[in-house]
């Protein structure tokens, strides 16, 4: 594709894995465990098996909030695909949308609260802001 060939998407590439790394350093400082430690790429895995919380709560806790994240299996999982005791975070949607890493760490927050059972209609908001200040280009 000719997009990939631009020199601004070198620079996209760049910020989509400062994102990824920004969000995994920022949930691993509020205590939630991430496979391998951290990301060398576009992708969060967090391992949610200390939290006492599945990966498809948080998926659907997440999804009324405003926010899309899938229920990923972690490595040894003792729980079946359809529950999961992982959650997998890209930042290649939210860079697109304009995100630095100032936003990131707010959403960040928010996946924080989604793990620890806050109220996904009390975290809508802040997805919601966040959507409108960087809209869909």
């Amino acid at each position: 594709h000719t997009q990939a060939l631009q020199p601004q998407f070198a620079d996209y590439q760049r910020r989509v894995k400062e994102n990824a790394a920004v969000l995994a350093a920022h949930l691993v400082e509020s205590g939630l465990d991430i496979v391998t430690g951290g990301t060398d790429s576009h992708i969060v895995l967090v391992d949610l098996r200390k939290a006492g919380v599945t990966g498809a709560e948080v998926e659907e806790r997440a999804l009324l909030a405003g926010l899309s994240v899938n229920k990923n299996a972690v490595p040894n999982d003792p729980l079946p695909p359809m529950k999961t005791s992982g959650l997998r975070l890209g930042t290649a949607a939210v860079t697109t949308r304009g995100l630095g890493q100032d936003e990131i760490r707010r959403l960040g927050e928010v996946i924080i609260g989604l793990v620890r059972g806050q109220d996904p209609e009390r975290l809508r908001p802040a997805v919601t802001a966040l959507c409108e200040a960087f809209p869909l280009p």
